[in-house]
């Protein structure tokens, strides 16, 4: 299984904030990560008001077993376009 997600790609994300732009299972979120960098990862599970698990596009990506919860002041915005690299 191959990454959804590859060097080259681009994304359109919508930065509008959360209390307007509702964030659920299963859409694709942009963060920073404090190790990681900026990844871009499923939401799997949501702590109101405190933030998110995700998990991986493919069987071997980074998840929130690796990652821990994503706080909401780490997400930059919902992938809204996927653009992939010709």
């Amino acid at each position: 299984m191959l990454p959804d997600y590859k060097e080259g790609d681009y994304v359109i994300i919508n930065e509008i904030p959360f209390f307007v732009n509702k964030i659920v299972k299963d859409d694709i979120i942009i963060f920073d990560h404090y190790i990681y960098g900026i990844l871009i990862k499923k939401i799997d599970h949501y702590l109101p008001g405190e933030g998110f698990f995700v998990r991986g596009t493919h069987a071997n990506s980074l998840d929130s077993n690796k990652l821990g919860y994503i706080p909401l002041n780490a997400v930059r915005g919902k992938v809204i376009s996927h653009i992939r690299k010709p």
